[in-house]
């Protein structure tokens, strides 16, 4: 039995084929799609293939994918119909879908209806739904969203302070994202620590070039950083998280930008970039501060304190914590980002170990000394891992793919 996981973009095909035991037989992506310069890369069966050919769509890109799984050298499939289900990561399902779902037309056309709520992300999953869906026929195909894991919130939790009846008519409220990723390891921290997932109360610190921060408790999302869009929330690579409103009318009534360009500015030139005026990646900030670049420190000890006062909140609002688990590039890799998070905060029970968290790179374990009250963690992410478990699940197929994926 095959999986097939399929992330579609405006202009990219990323895939992942996996079999029953977890085990990940081809993946790679096909990028600049519709461009001159667009290639497929493959990593298959001991060979990494980097391969510019024209791809002219999101079809073409499949063909050539399904072209590949088949190759006589380097394939791994003999034939396509050992692809059994295709899970599809999709962005945003809105307050309708809160769980991932077997994908018929009922679904696309709720997913076109959440397009003004996503509108980068929600069209090219279509697009990627829709091919996939032509060239492997007859299978179940698995929508597996974004959002879904946060739609446990309160309402307290994600209403903002506007007038009721724009959330009662176009449903502007929190919705927040990453939740695959949150969930994958939410329940992988459950297993690494021996504790049911029922009783834990834990904060995940997902930091990235995107960022975001989930408040779970029994492994429901009771809070989250980003809202009704990504810009919400913590300091990111580009994206500027919280600034007060008025920020905005400023910019345009003041200075005359149009709202574009904010939209522009505040997505794509603030956040870790805006701040350094180096770069939106986190290592070269670093290696500059170490030179003594003074914005570049500056851009590490705000984007620390900004983690650091969501971990306080988001304490107060559980009731209490069991683990602080960190994921993703930022927070599987940077050592020195999370001890400078977690400095000072020993009087709540955060106690790392220095040791540790240097050895702990790009690999999962405790960071947190043998005594502290509250366990820290790495834990690196895997969505696409999230994905074909629920796509075995929701189609109904027999797997060991979870065993695979949990165990310690």
């Amino acid at each position: 039995m095959k999986i097939l996981v399929i992330n579609c973009g405006s202009s990219s095909i990323k895939y992942l084929l996996l079999d029953e035991e977890a085990r990940i037989l081809a993946k790679g992506i096909v990028a600049r799609i519709g461009e001159k310069n667009s290639y497929l890369n493959y990593q298959g069966r001991g060979v990494d293939l980097k391969i510019q050919i024209p791809v002219n769509s999101h079809r073409d890109g499949f063909n050539l994918i399904v072209q590949h799984f088949l190759d006589k050298k380097h394939g791994v499939l003999e034939d396509i119909s050992e692809i059994l289900a295709v899970g599809h990561r999709t962005v945003h399902g809105g307050d309708f879908f809160i769980e991932s779902v077997l994908i018929d037309k009922h679904v696309i056309d709720k997913l076109e209806e959440y397009v003004p709520l996503a509108p980068l992300h929600n069209p090219p999953n279509i697009i990627g739904i829709r091919e996939a869906m032509q060239i492997l026929p007859n299978i179940p195909h698995v929508a597996v969203f974004d959002t879904a894991f946060h739609q446990t919130m309160p309402k307290k939790s994600y209403l903002y302070a506007i007038p009721y009846k724009y959330y009662a008519t176009n449903k502007i409220r929190r919705y927040g994202f990453h939740g695959t990723s949150f969930r994958f390891v939410c329940q992988k921290t459950a297993s690494l620590l021996g504790i049911s997932l029922e009783r834990l109360k834990m904060i995940i610190c997902h930091l990235g070039n995107g960022v975001s921060i989930a408040a779970v408790s029994g492994g429901k999302s009771i809070d989250t950083s980003m809202g009704f869009t990504p810009l919400e929330g913590l300091i990111m690579g580009t994206r500027c998280g919280n600034i007060d409103a008025g920020v905005i009318f400023f910019l345009h009534r003041q200075l005359g930008l149009s709202i574009d360009s904010i939209d522009n500015l505040l997505n794509k030139e603030s956040g870790l970039l805006g701040i350094s005026g180096v770069s939106n990646d986190l290592r070269e900030i670093t290696e500059k501060a170490k030179l003594g670049d003074e914005r570049c420190q500056l851009a590490l000890e705000m984007f620390a304190y900004s983690v650091k006062k969501y971990i306080g909140a988001y304490s107060a609002a559980l009731g209490g914590l069991d683990a602080l688990v960190f994921t993703a590039g930022i927070g599987e890799n940077s050592s020195i980002m999370r001890a400078m998070i977690c400095e000072g905060m020993e009087f709540w029970g955060i106690e790392l170990d220095e040791k540790r968290n240097k050895e702990i790179v790009g690999k999962q374990g405790a960071i947190s000394k043998p005594g502290s009250k509250i366990s820290v963690l790495v834990v690196p992410t895997n969505e696409e891992h999230m994905i074909a478990l629920d796509t075995v699940r929701v189609a109904g197929l027999s797997s060991n793919i979870s065993s695979g994926m949990f165990s310690k």
